[in-house]
């Protein structure tokens, strides 16, 4: 993509390099100049990290506290 077009839909360019996950190369005078690429996304995403890695199985009360008033004492 040339420079002029880049500077003109920079924004628009933008948001389909990230919905596409696709990299644009920027050129001048025909010379590729510069590389406009996708954020990778952070790995440690909480949600779905368990996906697939067996069955979840919940073993005593996860509602109760674990501990009693008189036990957190000078803690709460």
């Amino acid at each position: 993509m040339p420079a002029g077009a880049f500077k003109v839909h920079c924004l628009r360019v933008m948001d389909e390099v990230q919905s596409r996950r696709e990299v644009v190369v920027i050129t001048k005078r025909g010379k590729p100049v510069a590389k406009l690429v996708p954020v990778e996304q952070e790995k440690d995403d909480i949600f779905g990290f368990m996906k697939g890695k067996g069955t979840v199985e919940i073993k005593g009360d996860i509602v109760s506290p674990i501990l009693t008033p008189e036990e957190w004492g000078d803690l709460y």
